[in-house]
Formats: C-alpha cells, structure tokens, sequence
C-alpha cells in the first residue's frame, strides 16, 4: 500500500466507508501491531511487504512463517493414532483385508461422502478387494445417514464389515441392527457428536466429546485418509505387503481427492488441511485419477486446478448426482477405473448441474421474494425460516447459501412433504454464530426429529405442525449471538491496489500464501477511485465491467448476481464519477489466454472531506 493511500484510512472505516453499497463498514484487517508484524515477516522471510501483511492477517508469526510459505504433511500431520479408535480400526480393517472379507462403504450423498467412499474403495481395490459395496442413500426418499432397511440389506447382501463415512456417529438406530447380525461396523465421521456413541467396533471421529487429537477441522476425507494411513501401517508391520508379493499403495496419490472434500466441505484452511489442499492440487494438476480427469474435461478446466476450480467448478458437478440424479454417481466417477464409463458418467453429471442451475435459479427467486416480505415485517428476525412443498429437497442447502449472503443472517430452508407432515430442511449460519451447536441440542430437546452438521452448515427434519415452534427456538437460542455479529459485520480489507499494480508477479507473490478458503480467507484488496470504463448484465444477473485507475491502466471484473441490488446499479451507471471498488483477484484463462480478473463483492462512493 502506497503510503498516500495509507494516509486515506480512517478509524471508523477503511478509506472512511462506514456505509458500501451493501450496507457495510469496511475495516482494515490489521491493527498497527498487525500491520508491523507483517513489516517484519517480510523482511524476515524476504518477502513483498503487502505478502506479509496478508500472512500476519491470518496467523502466521515469525517461527511459523516458513511452514505457511511451504505446508507440508510432514510438518502438520500427527500420529493418526492420535484420533480415538483409528488404531482399533486400523486393525480390524486390516483383518478384512487380509481375509478378503466382503466390506460395504456407506456414505452421504455430498462431495465429502462421494469422495470418502471413493477413498475407502481405491485402497480396498489396492490391497485385492475388488468388489466393496458403495451405498449412497437417496436424499430424497430416505435422507441422510444410515437407515435400518439399508444396513439390513447390506448384511443380507454379503457384508461381513461396514465402514461408514461421513455419517452414523448419530446412527445408534441403524448401527444397531448390524450388531444384531453379529456384523462389525467402524464409523468415519467429523460432525458433531452427542455424549452417547453407537456401540460398534470403532468410532472414529476427531469431534467426539472424548477426542483429544485437535483434528476437528478435518472433513470426513482427511479423518478417512488418516485411517488409511493407519491401516497401510498395520499391514506392513504384519509383513502382509512382503506375503502377498504387493507394492504398498501410494497414499500421497489420494490427495487430490481429499483436497476436493476438504475444500468442498468448507471447512478451515489451517494446519493440516491447508497442507492436504497444497498437496492435493499437485497431485491433481498430474490428472491421475481418472474420475477426476473426466469431470475436469467435462466442466472445461484446461488449466492447472485452484481452491476455486474446485468449490466452484468440479464440486456443484459432484452434488448435482446427490441433488436431483442419482446419489451414488459421485462416489462411482471418483473411484471408476475405467476412462469411457468415467466419461459417460462425467457428461451425465454435467448435464445434471446444468438443470440442477435452472432449479435453483426458480426456487431462489421465489424464496428471495417471500424472505424479503418477512424482513420488511420484522427486520430484526435472527434466523430466516422459510419453506415450500415444491422445493426440491436437493436444492434447500444451495438456497439457503443465498439467502444467507443477501440477507446476512442464519437461514433454514426447508422443503415440505405433506403425506408425511414432516419437513427436512439445510440450514447456513454466519461467522461466529454456531448453528450445530444450535441443532444438536434441539434435538436433544426434542423440538426436532433428526438434526446434525457443523458450525456453518447443518440439516434437520422436524413435524411441520411444529414449525412456528422450532423457529421460535432458534429465534431464542441465536438471536443475541446473531445480533451481537450482525452489528460488527462488515468487509476486512488486506490493503489497497490499483489496477496497474496487479500482475503476474503480483499473484505468483500472492498465491504463495494460499490455498484460500475457509479458515484462510482469500485476500480481499480495494481499487479506490477506479472509474467504470464498460459494463453490462451477463448470464444469471451478473455485472461484467472494465475499471480504469487514475493512471488509465486497466482490469477486468465481474460481481455475481447483482443485476437488480444497488451494487448493480453502481456498476452499471457509467457517469465517469470514480468508486473505491472491493474484491478478490483471481487468474482467468480463456482460449489459452491468462487475464487476471476481479471478483467484485462491494462498492462504494468516495467520502467527501471538508
């Protein structure tokens, strides 16, 4: 940041903005102390100074700054034995393996459990087993997590062990009926964990109450890759690999699949997890997994894969089978060996996302309408409930991702089955506002059937004539944590830029802090006084722009669907007056061709002095 632009910074807001196109305070993400250990971060590590202000934003000191620059699995991966229960897992998946026992994967229907299961079978086909059963349930007709008819149907099918992932720490019901048949079952899971377990033969999950491994922010994939690591321990000290005449897998070439759920799942970009995606886009720009190869052709990815390549492009690819097709076709691609049936499966994925979008797009604009109706009614409301017994129930999640973005709240969609009078609902919260905690303990209280999710995300299914009650509920439960953080929301900001500025070198610097997501928020920059030279509304109520600095340098941006908000409007009243513009940089590549392009997220007019 040039010290001129430094000097623009006010108390009250970032370039004085207390008040952006969208109702926000702009706040500079660092203090003084922040931005001075950044000063010395960058002398230190001989790095750009605006380098080291973004790592010193996110965590990173003086001893660890080497580790940040660089993430590796031998630094920030412990013992898997660390987690409870993997060491009893780890065995008696060995035992399978080394009987050739039949094994059976249940997993959910989201990219975490297509991508766990897919784990769980490529190293089960590594070691001779070459037909484990996936089984994905169908969202719509029996929900999430293992149910009794699927657990019975497995056993009567031959399994003589059960993995689940990423799901049946909450199954006590359905995991019992395998105890029942004397069939053992080991739990992969990370969500939150109530004080009684299944009695099975392992529950391994780093969010159960008696976990000490400080693993929680792990997604279902790396708590599956952890196991593994585990069982290729067990066998070779047992000298299984030296009888059987077999290489051991190569687990490091897994990554790119646990990089896919870990992003996907949005959980937190630190330690452990940020080495698992640094590694993992590796391995995938290498395109061995011949699922992963597919989708990637199928989606247009010809460059190398990115944290956004993969939330945005290749997951909604994968969710689209679980939405409105058929469930298990995520988990098929990513374990399938073969590249036509991988290609047939990659184009049907495709195709369904495309309809999946047509959905959403209809269900949003009416839930968009209604919610708006509510807050003109009670602007105060902590939590949006809304519901409809024509949504779709694979869409609820996506709408309520929306919603909580435009209204900034937590929001519960739900979708309304009337032969049964229940209604199954996702639920999106905002930082600092924990809506798992929230669902565990309605369910413990019994406003709710079923329930169960994380921090940000979660599901529930409750008795639709008790809907006014559990919305009052949450109202209760959240409503100080909700007001509390939407009276301080606002947009951090990692420095200022002009579009001269941003370069190739610039984001090679950049990256070199990543990768970004959750956990690890992507730097955020303001162009100030950049006028808008172009702009028009392209694809679903998109603005695509050419901002222009004092300087006349140019860059491309784009702010997604804004067409009709005030942000929009902004950017499409091309009157020359210049605006302080917030966004994310990313590289855009098109027809060989690499711009690099600003995601817009604000705007704002410059604040006058006097």
């Amino acid at each position: 940041m040039t010290k001129a632009l430094a000097e623009n910074l006010d108390e009250t807001g970032f370039l004085g903005i207390t008040k952006s196109a969208k109702g926000l305070i702009w706040r500079e993400r660092l203090d003084e102390a922040g931005r001075n250990q950044g000063l010395a971060l960058s002398q230190i590590a001989g790095i750009p100074e605006i380098l080291g202000r973004v790592l010193a934003a996110r965590g990173a000191t003086i001893d660890s700054v080497e580790n940040w620059l660089n993430p590796s699995l031998k630094e920030f991966m412990p013992d898997p034995y660390t987690m409870q229960h993997v060491e009893v897992g780890a065995n008696r998946l060995a035992e399978a393996i080394k009987k050739k026992q039949k094994v059976a994967i249940f997993g959910d229907y989201d990219v975490d459990g297509a991508v766990s299961s897919a784990l769980m079978k490529l190293f089960l086909n590594t070691h001779g087993l070459v037909d484990p059963q996936i089984y994905i349930p169908d969202r719509i007709f029996e929900g999430y997590g293992p149910n009794p008819d699927a657990i019975n149907s497995l056993v009567d099918n031959g399994a003589e062990l059960i993995v689940t992932v990423d799901c049946g720490t909450v199954s006590h019901e359905a995991l019992a009926e395998a105890t029942k048949r004397n069939i053992d079952v080991i739990v992969v899971d990370h969500h939150l964990a109530g004080e009684t377990l299944p009695d099975v033969t392992a529950v391994i999950n780093p969010n159960r109450q008696d976990d000490l491994s400080d693993l929680g922010h792990l997604c279902a994939g790396g708590v599956v890759f952890m196991l593994l690591v585990a069982t290729k321990r067990v066998l070779s000290q047992k000298e299984f690999y030296k009888n059987e005449g077999l290489s051991p897998p190569d687990l490091m070439s897994y990554l790119d699949l646990v990089a896919l759920s870990t992003i996907c799942d949005v959980v937190p970009l630190k330690g452990l997890n940020r080495a698992f995606v640094a590694k993992g886009l590796q391995v995938m720009h290498k395109r061995h997994n011949v699922g992963l190869r597919a989708l990637g052709d199928a989606a247009g990815l010809t460059t190398a894969p990115t944290p956004y390549h993969l939330g945005f492009l290749l997951g909604p690819r994968i969710n689209a089978g679980g939405r409105i097709g058929s469930s298990e076709l995520g988990a098929k691609l990513l374990s399938e060996q073969d590249d036509i049936e991988a290609d047939r499966i990659a184009a049907l994925l495709n195709k369904l996302n495309d309809e999946r979008k047509e959905m959403e797009k209809v269900t949003l604009e009416e839930a968009t309408t209604r919610v708006g109706d509510l807050i003109d009614e009670s602007p105060e409301m902590p939590i949006i409930f809304i519901g409809s017994k024509d949504w779709h129930k694979g869409l609820v999640g996506l709408v309520a991702s929306r919603l909580t973005e435009k209204f900034r709240r937590p929001s519960c969609v739900l979708s309304m089955d009337e032969k049964s009078k229940t209604a199954t609902g996702s639920l999106r919260s905002i930082s600092s506002v924990d809506i798992g905690r929230v669902v565990q303990k309605a369910k413990d209280d019994g406003m709710i059937l079923k329930g169960g999710g994380h921090a940000m995300a979660a599901g529930l299914t409750l008795e639709t004539d008790r809907l006014a009650e559990v919305e009052a509920y949450f109202a209760e439960q959240l409503g100080n944590a909700v007001t509390t953080e939407r009276a301080k929301m606002g947009l951090d900001i990692d420095g200022a830029l002009t579009a001269n500025g941003v370069s190739p070198n610039f984001m090679d610097q950049l990256e070199r802090a990543g990768p970004f997501g959750a956990g690890n928020p992507t730097p955020r920059f303001v162009l100030p006084s950049h006028r808008v030279k172009f702009s028009k509304v392209v694809g679903d109520n998109h603005v695509k722009c050419t901002l222009e600095a004092s300087d006349q340098s140019r860059i491309n941006a784009i702010a997604f669907r804004v067409a009709n908000t005030e942000l929009g409007e902004l950017l499409l009243d091309r009157t020359g007056e210049p605006l302080h513009i917030v966004g994310q940089l990313r590289r855009n590549s098109w027809n060989g061709r690499e711009t690099i392009e600003l995601t817009i997220e604000d705007a704002a007019k410059p604040v006058k002095s006097f």
